[in-house]
């Protein structure tokens, strides 16, 4: 049972007991059709509860049963009054020992379950939030769902152009909950995690402006944001250091965030430094509440990978194994948007020259490279001079 369905179950004990006290008020003053109107009153409120509780705790629940046996001895309450028996004073603690039972049993008979969503929008990124999402689910009090979200490609103009829907390229043990037919408004999940740093921000894509954190924030009591991508370990002392950061860090995700995790204390003493900067030392000890320092996810990702448990495709398979069965050596090779957008041309070449080195080598070697999962959608909007040449570039390297 959800935290709020919970609280609205206990929020009917008062009523009880203000019902009560006024059935006995109202048979000394020989008021009984105001009695009467209250047991049924009292009657029609336990099922309710009841009904409410076996919906969503299943039949056999012990505070159905307490509810039952109220029902049964009100009805018996309101027998003795219709038949003219005005001696009922007696009852006054049988109905007391209901709502100490009904108390109890409401507060340990039924367990509080959390409701968890995670939004990832580029399938590629699941991995900042796979192990959060393991541990989750691991929890029997928790329920949770993924749903991923749509996402816009943008032009030069910052106009939304294409929309991506990645929710049939997650994982099969991921069970998807499309996002649509989810209501966060009426659910209101406990917890939301989030990858996405930066609403509207961000020159090349974005996700919908539903789930930009300055809205998701109303729908849930903690929204937390970890990044998608991790950083070089800084010294978070250093004024150099920090200043290079502060596009990472000074985004509406973090702004808006209830929780913020980080990979490292390090680097959550960096963010902390920054924000300051941002918004003066007086909100320090905001930051140093907000700003966790509990690691990341892809780093979880990359300690439990297994050659054994990949899955990898027969062209790759034909790539990185030798004729004679061995392994060749495997480079990865990673290229950011950051360097793109800075070095343009020089990175083109840059490319160039790294994929004729290892073609020149593919014997003993395997290449895989990762451009960054929004590459081409950066230079489309902000390189668009880059396009043939990149595109290029990828054609033969695929070949």
């Amino acid at each position: 049972m959800r935290k709020k369905e919970k609280e609205q179950l206990n929020n009917f004990i008062p009523l009880f007991e203000e019902a009560h006290a006024a059935i006995f008020s109202g048979m000394r003053e020989e008021n009984v059709d105001l009695a009467l109107q209250l047991l049924s009153d009292c009657q029609s409120s336990a099922i309710s509860m009841g009904t409410m509780i076996e919906e969503i705790e299943g039949e056999g629940a012990p505070t159905v049963r307490i509810l039952e046996e109220y029902c049964e001895d009100v009805f018996k309450l309101y027998e003795l009054i219709i038949s003219g028996n005005t001696d009922i004073f007696d009852w006054t603690s049988i109905l007391e020992d209901y709502i100490f039972k009904l108390q109890k049993s409401i507060n340990e008979d039924i367990r509080i379950k959390k409701e968890v969503v995670f939004l990832p929008y580029n399938s590629s990124m699941w991995d900042s939030l796979e192990s959060v999402y393991l541990a989750a689910i691991k929890d029997e009090n928790t329920e949770v769902y993924v749903i991923p979200i749509p996402y816009y490609d943008k032009d030069s103009e910052g106009n939304f152009k294409d929309m991506h829907y990645e929710g049939d390229k997650f994982p099969d043990y991921v069970p998807i909950t499309h996002y649509n037919d989810y209501n966060f408004e009426e659910r209101h999940p406990e917890c939301i995690f989030i990858h996405n740093p930066y609403d509207g921000s961000n020159y090349v894509t974005s996700v919908h402006p539903f789930f930009y954190s300055k809205n998701l924030k109303q729908y849930t009591d903690n929204l937390v944001y970890i990044p998608y991508f991790v950083l070089d370990e800084v010294n978070p002392l250093s004024p150099d250091a920090l200043k290079g950061m502060e596009n990472f860090v000074t985004v509406p995700a973090v702004i808006h965030a209830h929780t913020v995790i980080v990979q490292s204390e390090a680097m959550r003493q960096a963010y902390i430094n920054v924000m300051v900067k941002e918004a003066g030392e007086k909100t320090r000890f905001y930051w140093e509440k907000k700003i966790l320092g509990l690691g990341s996810p892809k780093f979880d990702k990359a300690r439990k990978c297994r050659l054994c448990d990949m899955d990898m495709p027969d062209g790759w398979k034909e790539i990185i194994f030798k004729c004679d069965g061995t392994r060749k050596k495997i480079i990865f090779y990673n290229t950011s948007v950051v360097a793109m957008l800075t070095h343009r041309d020089r990175m083109i070449e840059k490319i160039k020259r790294v994929l004729k080195l290892f073609k020149e080598n593919q014997d003993e070697v395997a290449l895989i490279w990762r451009p960054h999962p929004l590459m081409k959608s950066t230079i489309d909007a902000m390189r668009p001079e880059l396009k043939k040449d990149y595109e290029d570039i990828v054609g033969q390297y695929i070949e």
